[in-house]
């Protein structure tokens, strides 16, 4: 079935076509969309331009189905944990390990690892001007559940659909600044600002960031490239059949993880957090685009980046940082609410940029 891309190697670099059980599916539209093909310039040449929304609608109907079947009971919600586990140390590093191999980093991209990291500390200022007024348990909230972007959960899975190796891969140098801040700094700003004091300093602080297996991959990847040496075919082989399961995998995880818990009153604050954030990704992403010294694909990936959801590590850090079960169900409503959010945003982009 891979003759109908012409090749193998073509095959690999769009890998949303193929589904998780290692059947190879493709989405054709045989519809003329207009519309569509005067935005075709943002793709590979030889791109499927007419299957672009179809993928989506799948990431979708694949979140809803997660969902649905956590709702009827053949999923619990601890098999969240299972397959997010499987996500994170298996499909996503093999998908990160694929797309790096396959191009010549560019020493400039690194740049982009302080855009991350950047990107977190605007989100984190913001969330503490939001509540200046409040107590510090509001404040230290505010910086958790402003900042943060699912990359290797989400992002990604969707980019890797949609843009060659070298558009993945500036979004994993980047997902290397955000998963500085998301996996330690960030709370340990919010736990200073709470009052609470755990120790361990800057042991613990590399400790939490290592501990993240597609971080140990974006260093191990990145030293790699630095030395010009590549991973033998057979290895590929191996990484690419996994790594094309990541998408489906990331959305079934997602839509098992859904949660709505609204408790009363708290429908404003949500919709503060929600305008605040995708204000600052909006005029994140318009420097992005318009600025920024890179490729047009680069800054593209950049512009889509900025729009995606809530880290799934800010319920983990409210429970731990403020212990407070009330404040820990909104975040988990956050987060849920901001995938939403985000499938819409990062859909606009992908057509219309």
């Amino acid at each position: 079935q891979l003759s109908m891309f012409g090749s193998r190697a073509e095959a690999v670099k769009y890998p949303a076509q193929f589904c998780a059980s290692g059947l190879n599916l493709y989405f054709p539209i045989t519809s003329n969309v207009p519309v569509l093909s005067r935005h075709a310039s943002f793709f590979p040449q030889g791109f499927p331009m007419e299957s672009v929304l179809v993928k989506v609608v799948s990431f979708i109907a694949v979140i809803v189905v997660g969902y649905l079947l956590k709702r009827v009971g053949f999923f619990r919600s601890e098999d969240f944990r299972l397959i997010a586990g499987l996500v994170l140390k298996v499909t996503l590093p093999c998908a990160i390990i694929s797309n790096f191999t396959r191009i010549d980093v560019d020493a400039a991209l690194f740049v982009l690892v302080l855009l991350g990291l950047g990107c977190n500390l605007v989100t984190v200022a913001a969330g503490w001007l939001a509540s200046k007024r409040g107590d510090s348990a509001e404040q230290a909230f505010n910086i958790i559940n402003f900042s943060g972007y699912n990359v290797g959960c989400f992002a990604l899975p969707f980019l890797q659909s949609f843009v060659s190796p070298m558009g993945v891969v500036a979004a994993c140098i980047w997902d290397t600044g955000n998963s500085i801040m998301c996996t330690g700094a960030t709370y340990s700003i919010a736990a200073a600002v709470a009052g609470k004091n755990e120790g361990g300093g800057a042991r613990l602080f590399f400790r939490r960031m290592f501990a993240s297996v597609p971080m140990d991959v974006y260093v191990a990847m990145t030293i790699l490239a630095f030395l010009g040496w590549k991973l033998p075919p057979q290895v590929l082989g191996f990484t690419d059949m996994v790594g094309a399961a990541n998408p489906f995998l990331a959305m079934l995880m997602i839509g098992i993880g859904f949660e709505l818990k609204l408790a009363p009153g708290s429908g404003l604050h949500i919709a503060k957090t929600l305008f605040c954030r995708y204000l600052i990704a909006a005029a994140l992403a318009f420097l992005f685009y318009n600025y920024l010294p890179f490729d047009q694909e680069v800054r593209k990936v950049l512009a889509i980046l900025a729009f995606a959801p809530l880290s799934a590590v800010c319920t983990i850090y409210t429970a731990l940082c403020l212990n407070d079960p009330g404040r820990v169900a909104l975040s988990c409503t956050l987060n849920s609410l901001s995938i939403v959010c985000s499938v819409t945003f990062m859909t606009v982009l992908v057509v219309w940029l």
